[in-house]
This record gives C-alpha cells, sequence and structure tokens, in this order.
C-alpha cells in the first residue's frame, strides 16, 4: 500500500472502532501506537478522550512482559529498543480491567486468528482469555488492513483469538 491509501484506510478502520458497540460500551480502552506500516489508531485515541474514556497504550518490558499504561494527551512518550512508542510514566492498569484492546495485525483469517509482530507480547498478556468460552472483558479488536488477510492461520496452541477483526473493508 502507499502511504496514501494507508491514511485513507486507517480512518475508515478507525471510524468503523469509533462506531462499534464495543467502543460505545467501553470506559477503559487498550489501544496501541502506531508504527509506520501498521493501522493509524490515533483517532481512535482522540475520539476516546473526546467521550471521557481512559486511554492505556502498552509498554514491553524484559522478559517479555507486556503492561498498560494510561496514556493522556499531555503524556511524554519515548522510543524503546523496538522503535514503539511508550509512555515515560503514568498510571499502570492490569489487561484483566480494560473493556476493550485495539490490536495490532500484520495477518487474521476469517476465523479470527492473528499473526502479530512476532514478540508474542499480546498471546502472553492474555493468556488467561485462552480458555475462556465467554469473552467478557476485555475485548480483543484486531485492526487491519483488507491486504492483510490469508486463506487461514493455523494457531499455535499459546495464540489468543480475536473477538473480532475490523478493516477497511469489513
Amino acid at each position: 500500500m502507499t502511504s496514501q491509501q494507508r491514511v485513507t484506510a486507517s480512518h475508515i478502520i478507525c471510524k468503523r472502532v469509533i462506531a462499534s458497540r464495543e467502543f460505545y460500551a467501553s470506559t477503559a480502552v487498550g489501544c496501541y501506537l502506531p508504527m509506520i506500516d501498521e493501522v493509524d489508531t490515533r483517532d481512535i485515541i482522540e475520539a476516546a478522550w473526546r467521550a471521557n474514556k481512559r486511554i492505556f497504550v502498552p509498554i514491553l518490558h524484559a522478559k517479555g512482559e507486556m503492561f498498560f499504561c494510561e496514556m493522556l494527551p499531555e503524556t511524554e512518550l519515548e522510543q524503546n529498543s523496538y522503535g514503539v512508542w511508550e509512555p515515560v510514566r503514568g498510571v499502570l492498569t492490569a489487561p484483566r480491567k480494560l473493556d476493550l484492546v485495539i490490536t495490532p495485525t500484520v495477518a487474521f483469517d476469517k476465523n479470527r486468528h492473528r499473526i502479530g509482530m512476532g514478540g508474542g507480547y499480546f498471546d502472553r498478556c492474555f493468556s488467561f482469555l485462552r480458555h475462556r468460552n465467554n469473552w467478557i472483558r476485555p475485548k480483543l479488536i484486531g485492526v487491519a488492513f483488507q491486504c492483510q488477510e490469508v486463506e487461514e492461520i493455523a494457531p499455535n496452541p499459546w495464540d489468543i483469538r480475536l473477538y473480532r477483526v475490523i478493516s477497511d473493508q469489513r
């Protein structure tokens, strides 16, 4: 995709997320800060702030751990060793306390399986969802460009299935 195609598609995806019942019903939203080729989620973050929702962004630690830190409009950010933007300081929350988590997605299939960036951070962080039959919270919504849909992903035993995928075409 060209950079302009990514911008246009990102706006469409963000509008769909913001219009979703999951976003509407949430008060604590986990949302990643985008890297250059990912869906740009800044519209979601700004809409959440306007709606008085709390936004929490992932912070990565050594040992493969991921936490969620509250981000406010004035929060100072810095890039970690992977090039991911993170808050310098802020209030941490447990993943179980989030209502909705906007999840980066490299590839997805019709069964809501996802491939991430390969570090396994999301799968480890949300491993408590693995054997849950009913989704209570958080609801993991993958955001991706339609061109990232693949026929089938063979999941690993540790992979966490998404609650839903939102793309620029579905």
